[in-house]
């Protein structure tokens, strides 16, 4: 138990520093994300009962306070339901908040399959396309040369987690553009899927496929330039559809099929 707790700290603090988070080491956010994982990954499968109170105590070692507020937590977020004289039981996964950052980092965190990154690619596509199209007609010059010249220092990256910062600040940048509060704030969750995805997926590695990208992404800054909104949809559209086509195809690798 021990080397695996020491593995999801790290992997969160991971997450958390890519994203420019100070990441959480309190005694809380341990239970909580061990107890998290272990949910999605369906250690505690859905419909069933938890552990007793006294049986996550002496297995996390922490006070009933901690142990009581993780579980509050989990409930907040859809994933647990809390019943006198029945137990906590686990919520099935249509009411778990999948726009949570720590529901979708618990997702990485246990490796999602091909149909999970199927629907986050959707749901970026539904988001991602119209944030650059309003930001290609309400973008201020100061953000088209920043997103020029972020577009520019991804083929500078040598690392994934550098890769990962910069692309996170490239799509940060178009969702403040388009000048939409509601945009920007529902982009949280492609900030969690950039910065957990480069796990599975990163083109660093490959210099045809950073090339690529690179290209790509200087396609949609160049777009929103330009205010030409049908371009950076497109040029959106083909990020977002290459970089799940990759992801997809080394997850199958890695299975060998």
């Amino acid at each position: 138990m021990a080397t695996r707790n020491a593995r999801e700290r790290t992997s969160g603090d991971l997450i958390a520093s890519i994203a420019g988070r100070v990441p959480m080491r309190n005694l809380h956010s341990q239970v909580l994300w061990q107890l998290g994982v272990a949910i999605v990954a369906g250690d505690y499968p859905e419909g069933t009962i938890l552990p007793s109170d006294t049986e996550l105590l002496q297995r996390f070692a922490v006070s009933r306070t901690v142990l009581r507020e993780a579980l509050k937590t989990l409930a907040a977020k859809g994933m647990i339901e809390a019943r006198a004289r029945i137990g906590t039981r686990v919520l099935p996964r249509r009411r778990w908040n999948l726009f949570d950052a720590d529901v979708l980092a618990w997702h990485f965190e246990t490796g999602p399959d091909v149909e999970f990154l199927r629907s986050l690619s959707e749901i970026r596509i539904g988001i991602e396309l119209e944030s650059a199209a309003l930001a290609s007609l309400r973008r201020t010059d100061e953000q088209a040369e920043a997103l020029i010249d972020c577009a520019n220092r991804l083929g500078e990256a040598t690392t994934p987690e550098q890769f990962a910062r910069t692309d996170l600040e490239f799509h940060r940048t178009v969702a403040e553009a388009s000048a939409n509060p509601f945009m920007a704030s529902i982009s949280a969750l492609v900030e969690l899927a950039l910065t957990a995805a480069f796990t599975i997926s990163s083109p660093v590695e490959d210099d045809d496929a950073m090339d690529a990208t690179v290209k790509a992404h200087g396609r949609i800054a160049a777009a929103i330039k330009a205010g030409n909104p049908d371009e950076a949809r497109d040029a959106m559209r083909a990020v977002i559809s290459v970089g799940f086509g990759r992801a997809a195809g080394r997850m199958a690798q890695a299975k060998g099929y």
